[in-house]
Order: C-alpha cells, then sequence, then structure tokens
C-alpha cells in the first residue's frame, strides 16, 4: 500500500470491536417506587483508582458504559435522600440491571461512608495475578516525554525487567506481549525502535494479566494489557477537547491534541500525538549521535447504541515514525547515518448483540499492517543493510457470553490470516571485519564483502499463515471459593506446523474473617513465532549466510521455528492490611520448550527471530498498593526471576562461531535473567488542584555479554562503559542502577470545569551513567537517558 492510499484509508474508515468492557444500567427510585432524577450515580474501586459517574434522566434511569472488567461499590446520591452503596461484580459484557432505591434522609440517616470505606481492598474472584492502572493515576505518573509509549507505564507493575528503547521481559520472557486494545489483539514488539507503541493519553485503564492468562488469549501470553481506551458515550457535552503542548530538554518538543463527547446513545473520542526528539532512541554511547527522530499518532472511536440490544463500537489506530539509528563513534566518524521509518494502520468492524438478559454475543473483524522500513547509508560500518518488511493480521473471531447461576460462560472461535513480505540486503564494508585467517572468519561471507569484491546478498520473499484457535472458559462461585475453567485449542499453519489443546485452570478462596484471597493455578501455553523477519530466518535463501560448520552440525543451514510451549504454575496470596493497604503476591515456576528469542543481524540493528531446546524460570513478585488516605497514595513492586536456557537452538538462521558454541554448551543464564527490580510511586496532593508525585526505580542488572575485558579496555568505542558493567561476576552483568523521576502538577478550575493544567517533570534527577545492555546479542550496547527536564501545558475546552 502506497503513503497515498495508506493516507486516504485512514481518513475513510475506522474500526469496529466487540465490548470488552461492561455495562450497567437501571432505575433510581423511591420508597414508593417512583423515579428520582438527577441522582447521581457512581461506580468506584479504591484499589484500582477506577471511578466513574452519571445522573439519572427524568424517568430515574442511569447507564454507564466502559466500565472495566473488577468488582465495584455502586452509590447513588440525591440531596434530600440519604446515601445508597453496595458492591457488585461486573465480570462479563452482558450488560447487569440494578435498580438503587433511596430513602428519605433523616439526621440520624445522613451520616455517609465512602466508597473506599465500604470497597473492598482484595478481588475475591482474581484467580492469578493482575494489576489495573487507571487513567488519572497514569497521568500522575512521572514518565518521560518519548517514544516509549506505554512500556513505560507498565514497568510500574510487578513482573518485569527493563530493557533498552522501552522494551520489557514480562516472566523471563523475551518481550512476549500482546496488548488487547478495546478487544482487538496485538502481538507486535511495541518498542520505541521495532514498532509504534500504544499512546497512553488515549487509555482509560489498563488491566494487565501475567498469571492465570484467560483462555481467551492466545499468540504472546507471557503477559497480556487488556486496555479500555477512552470514550465519549454518556459524557455530558456534544463536544469537549484539550491541546497539550511539551518541551523538554534534547530539542524534544511534543503536542497532543483530543476531542470528545456525546449522547446517551452515542460517543466519540478522537487524540492525535506528534513528537520529535533529538534523543529518540536510547544512546549507544555515552555521547548522543545521530539520534534524532519524530513519530505521529491518531485514534479514533465511536460508540453508537443502535437499539436496546445492539452496541457498535469503531476504532482507528494508525502510527508513523522515522527515526536515526543512535551510532557508535566509530561509525559516527565513519559517516554512518542510517534512518528506520515504521507505519501501521489498524481498522476493522464488528458488534454486540444482546440475546436475553443473561446472554450476549459479538463479533468483530479486524485489519492491521505494519511496515518497516531501514535504509542503508553511504557510510555503513562495518556491514551495510537494509530492509523493507510488511507484516500484517487480518482476524475474524465471534464470541459467546452466558450467566446461568453460579456460571458465567465466555466461549469462542477465532481465525487469524497473517500475509508477511520481506526484503533484505547485507554486504560487508570495512576490510577488517570477517578478514580471512581470523578467528571469527566465515567464508561463505566472503561473496558478499564489499571491500574484497564481492556483491550485495539480496532477499526478497513474501509468504502467509494461518492461526486457527477456539476456547471455552467457565467462572464458578461457590461461596468462598471461585474456579476459573478455561480450555483453548490453537491450530498453526505456517512455516511450521503444530496444534496445541491448552488447559489453564485457576481457582481463589476468600477468607473474608482475615481479609485474604489464596489463589493457584495452572497454564497450558502455545506462543506463536514472532513474525518479524521470519521468512529471512527461515529460507533457504539464507543459507549462503551459514558457516559450513554450523551447517555440519545442524544437518542443515536453518531450522523452522517451531510455537513455545509452556507449563507454568502459579500460587498467590492477596492479604488488605487495615484500611487503606492491599499486598499481592505471588510465586511461579515456568518450562518453556522451543523458547523464543532475537538475534541481531551483525550488529546492523535488523533482528530475526530464533529459538532454543528449553528453559525454566522461577519466580517471585509483589506489590503493595497504598489506596488514597488523606494525601498520599501509591504503590510498591519488586519483581525477582531466575531464567536458565538448555541448548542447542531449535529455529531460526545460525550465523558466525558464537552460535556453533551455543549449539554445543551447556546451560546458561539468559540476557534477561534478573535478581531484583523495584518500583516506588507515590503523590502527594499539596492542596486543592495540586499535587506531587515521585518514582524510583531499582534495578540489579541484566546479563550482558561476556566480553573480554582487556579488549573492551583498548576500544574507545567501549572503554569508557567498562565502569558500569561488571565482566568478572558469574554470569557477567550491567551494574545495579537507582534512577529517581520527580513531577510536580497544578490544575485550574473555572466555574466548576478544567481549564488548564501545568506538569513540570525530571527524568533521572541525580543524572546516574548506567546500562541496559552491554554488547548483547539482541541489542547491543544501550544506556539509561540521562537527566531530563520537560514541562507540559494543556488547555480544555
Amino acid at each position: 500500500m502506497n503513503r497515498l492510499g495508506a493516507a486516504l484509508l485512514c481518513v475513510s474508515l475506522s474500526s469496529a470491536f466487540a465490548q470488552s468492557s461492561a455495562t450497567v444500567r437501571g432505575l433510581v427510585v423511591d420508597a414508593q417506587g417512583s423515579p428520582i432524577s438527577e441522582a447521581i450515580v457512581s461506580v468506584q474501586n479504591a484499589l484500582t483508582g477506577f471511578s466513574s459517574q452519571a445522573f439519572t434522566s427524568d424517568s430515574g434511569e442511569y447507564q454507564m458504559t466502559n466500565i472495566p472488567f473488577q468488582s465495584y461499590v455502586i452509590s447513588a446520591t440525591k440531596d434530600g435522600f440519604s446515601r445508597s452503596t453496595q458492591t457488585m461484580s461486573l465480570r462479563t459484557n452482558i450488560p447487569q440491571q440494578l435498580t438503587i432505591q433511596l430513602a428519605v434522609a433523616t439526621q440520624l440517616m445522613q451520616i455517609e461512608v465512602s466508597a473506599s470505606d465500604q470497597a473492598p481492598l482484595v478481588d475475591p474472584e482474581g484467580t492469578g495475578t493482575r494489576t489495573t492502572l487507571n487513567a488519572a493515576a497514569m497521568n500522575q505518573l512521572p514518565v518521560a516525554p518519548t517514544s516509549r509509549g506505554l512500556e513505560s507505564v507498565l514497568l510500574t507493575f510487578p513482573g518485569f525487567a527493563a530493557n533498552a528503547n522501552g522494551a520489557i521481559h514480562p516472566r523471563g520472557a523475551h518481550n512476549q506481549m500482546t496488548y488487547v486494545i478495546d478487544g482487538m489483539p496485538v502481538s507486535d514488539q511495541l518498542t520505541g525502535a521495532f514498532a509504534n507503541a500504544v499512546d497512553p493519553s488515549i487509555v482509560q485503564t489498563i488491566e494487565l494479566f501475567t498469571g492465570n492468562i484467560p483462555a481467551e488469549y492466545g499468540s504472546k501470553v507471557s503477559g497480556v494489557a487488556a486496555i479500555t481506551t477512552r470514550s465519549g458515550m454518556g459524557a455530558g457535552r456534544r463536544f469537549s477537547g484539550s491541546t497539550q503542548v511539551t518541551a523538554a530538554q534534547f530539542d524534544t518538543a511534543g503536542t497532543v491534541t483530543q476531542f470528545a463527547g456525546g449522547g446517551d446513545k452515542w460517543g466519540y473520542f478522537a487524540s492525535f500525538n506528534a513528537l520529535k526528539s533529538n534523543r529518540y532512541l536510547d544512546q549507544v554511547s555515552i555521547d548522543n549521535l545521530h539520534n534524532g527522530g519524530n513519530s505521529e499518532r491518531s485514534f479514533a472511536r465511536i460508540d453508537y447504541q443502535a437499539s436496546a440490544r445492539d452496541l457498535l463500537r469503531l476504532n482507528l489506530m494508525a502510527g508513523r515514525s522515522a527515526f536515526q539509528l543512535a551510532n557508535l563513534r566509530s561509525q559516527h566518524a565513519n559517516g554512518q547515518a542510517q534512518r528506520q521509518t515504521l507505519q501501521d494502520v489498524s481498522l476493522g468492524a464488528g458488534w454486540l448483540h444482546t440475546v436475553g438478559a443473561r446472554t450476549t454475543v459479538d463479533a468483530m473483524f479486524s485489519y492491521r499492517t505494519a511496515n518497516a522500513r531501514l535504509d542503508a547509508s553511504p557510510g555503513d560500518t562495518p556491514v551495510t543493510a537494509s530492509q523493507d518488511r510488511t507484516a500484517s493480521t487480518i482476524m475474524s473471531a465471534v464470541r459467546w457470553n452466558h450467566e446461568a447461576g453460579r456460571h458465567t460462560w465466555r466461549t469462542g472461535l477465532d481465525h487469524q490470516h497473517f500475509p508477511i513480505r520481506e526484503a533484505f540486503t547485507f554486504g560487508i564494508t570495512r576490510a577488517d571485519f570477517n578478514a580471512p585467517g581470523s578467528d571469527e572468519f566465515i567464508p561463505t561471507l566472503v561473496a558478499h564483502d564489499l571491500t574484497r569484491g564481492g556483491s550485495l546478498f539480496r532477499f526478497n520473499k513474501a509468504s502467509a499463515g494461518n492461526l486457527y484457535s477456539a476456547f471455552a472458559q467457565d467462572t464458578v462461585r461457590l461461596g468462598r471459593l471461585v474456579l476459573t475453567l478455561g480450555l483453548r485449542f490453537d491450530a498453526y499453519r505456517f512455516l511450521a506446523k503444530g496444534n496445541q489443546l491448552q488447559p489453564r485452570v485457576g481457582l481463589a478462596y476468600h477468607l473474608r474473617e482475615t481479609g485474604t484471597v489464596l489463589r493457584a493455578s495452572y497454564n497450558r501455553t502455545y506462543q506463536t513465532p514472532p513474525n518479524e523477519n521470519l521468512l529471512l530466518s527461515s529460507a533457504e535463501e539464507s543459507g549462503t549466510l551459514v558457516p559450513a560448520s554450523v551447517r555440519q552440525t545442524l544437518g542443515r543451514s536453518f531450522v523452522a521455528i517451531r510455537p513455545e510451549r509452556q507449563n507454568v504454575y502459579e500460587v498467590g496470596v492477596q492479604q488488605s492490611l487495615g484500611r487503606y493497604v492491599s499486598f499481592s503476591g505471588a510465586f511461579y515456576h515456568k518450562q518453556s520448550h522451543d523458547l523464543q528469542d532475537n538475534d541481531n543481524f551483525l550488529n546492523t540493528g535488523i533482528i530475526f527471530p530464533t529459538s532454543l531446546a528449553q528453559s525454566r524460570t522461577n519466580g517471585a513478585e509483589g506489590r503493595f498498593t497504598f489506596v488514597p488516605v488523606g494525601k498520599f497514595s501509591g504503590s510498591v513492586s519488586f519483581t525477582h526471576y531466575h531464567t536458565i536456557v538448555t541448548p542447542p537452538f531449535t529455529g531460526g538462521l545460525f550465523i558466525g562461531s558464537a552460535a556453533l558454541n551455543a549449539l554445543s554448551s551447556g546451560p546458561f543464564v539468559i540476557d534477561h535473567d534478573q535478581a531484583l527490580g523495584m518500583q516506588t510511586n507515590l503523590q502527594y496532593s499539596v492542596r486543592r488542584n495540586f499535587w506531587v508525585s515521585g518514582a524510583v526505580r531499582y534495578d540489579s542488572g541484566l546479563v550482558s555479554n561476556p566480553s573480554d575485558p582487556v579488549e573492551v579496555a583498548n576500544d574507545p568505542d567501549y572503554a569508557d562503559l567498562l565502569p558500569h558493567v561488571n565482566l568478572a561476576s558469574d554470569p557477567p552483568r550491567v551494574r545495579p542502577r537507582t534512577i529517581v523521576d520527580l513531577a510536580a502538577g497544578y490544575e485550574h478550575h473555572r466555574n466548576d470545569r478544567r481549564a488548564w493544567e501545568a506538569v513540570f517533570q525530571v527524568s533521572n534527577v541525580s543524572n546516574v551513567t548506567a546500562l541496559y545492555n552491554f554488547q548483547s546479542i539482541f541489542v547491543g550496547t544501550r544506556l539509561v537517558q540521562p537527566r531530563t527536564a520537560s514541562i507540559r501545558l494543556r488547555f480544555f475546552f
């Protein structure tokens, strides 16, 4: 699709997805059953911070939509009446009916109990690890205004290790995340370097699953972020919006403009975001060399209640980014000026139909295409490379939802079709790279050594695959005990073929007397290979890049990558500590076969997928959540996991002696193993409309490449980074780091409405020099961003 066609498509089309959130509606009446108009009905969860409200009509009716699945306190108030509160579990898109009766207030009945006092600080139905964050809390996080998008927000949750350019490792896996945006799954590597990240400003809530993943979710499921976007339905205004401008050091500037509005049966929301920066990616050396970039993202959503039984939701996402690839000093001196461009568009159609009071059916069709283009430059060294790849996903799905007594059923069928096109070129540009007679000489690469009369290696291929899925899951409530019983079946048909039946079961037991929930689960998962450069790593044409010694060991130049199969066991506890603190913790064990990872193509910045025979991960994590009390709120999270990988490689393209050594070596600690990561977030309301917040992130350090300290000390590209990596440890690791971020904000109101707000922020306050990685196979060397001050101004209309 050319750029003009893509632009016209973005303007003229939008995507519709079935509802993946809850709806509650009903009546507010007095003691005689007469309707009460202008009553305020609110839905609140003190633990997640979610809050929404609606006013009743002249007939006493109310409706609230777009509510994330969770347990809530629902309250109704009206002058002259006593407040009514009750708890309600909203776990399905089946609309819930609730009639609220208000009694006439007396002096004794006017004593009100706040929703936060009544709300439980545990989730009695959560059978696995899940964490929720809402838009209000995200707005006060001191997140730097860069290209990292939603990944910076997810790092505040337990279960992740931070990596370069916004990449995150969920529970010892390599970036195997699925983002479900209003019901549409996206499993691309959404990082600043490889795909356009999700804009946090469009998000209303995030529900993150890292334990006992529901059977509904497939593909990349080491972590699932279920995102509910903002909606204008029920906003009470036909038109409203805001414009935000941001300025920061390193020539960083951004703008976000949003519009929203709606009525009783319809609503719309749209967001347009643009950013430029001279520090677009994490730098590869202390000098920030050749690292400028810009991005533009757009999002639109329309909700329409077509009838009492039919709800339509239309969404559009599109993004484009163009940026330089940060240079080492030697590359910069040689004039290397590679530039990468990423483009994506998502669209589709669907609807939710209410069959009866306890049954709904929803169907969806979605289309997503993403293109990555890397241009070679005249100064590329030690190799020159280019790529132009497009990966698309066409998905159709149907769901059936039904409540029957103690049971809540959700079953469905999915089909994904993914056409892929990849073009790639490669050539050696420096004579001492792959020099004949050297220890790392690969004879088959001489044909593509441009310094010795060789020619570019060229690859251009297209293919398509399919994934067929079916699932059934049931939530059974048996008093204090809740069971989640799920079964999923995937049939993968692409370069490799396979099938997998996946039981996913969990239980939660609620000890009301002590405010405790005990939980345990077992999951069988089937993680399909990443589509990024999958054809390149699984093609006979690429065999010329593989040395004869590797071909002899493997019996061929490549092996098609099979889906990864996992057994995941988890036990956990959730405990309320008094009235304002909740703790959630878990221990887990994960066994994986055909573990997926990525390899960096000869330090070019181009990645291709690989897989290893097996791995085992043991981990523990926890989170303390402090619900708002007085002026304070916040959270403290910790994460530990240890991952051992056992060779040999079982899929992908193997280049060089390092691959051959790994084929015969024993178990090793993989590069995203980390002993401890901690994240603390605190917010303090100084006075009305003025707040301050702080975040402290500690990471004990990822595993680095086992480089020779003497060689590093003599290398002008890396010598000054030697104090920040411990190459003598076993395994070698980047050294621990602690990063402190601070923010302060003020929101001005006029006539009881927001008029403008200002937020000032400083990232890496103490200006710590630290590494994410050191000479990593995946991303090379990357540094943490130095101290950066920024300010953003937002005007509401």
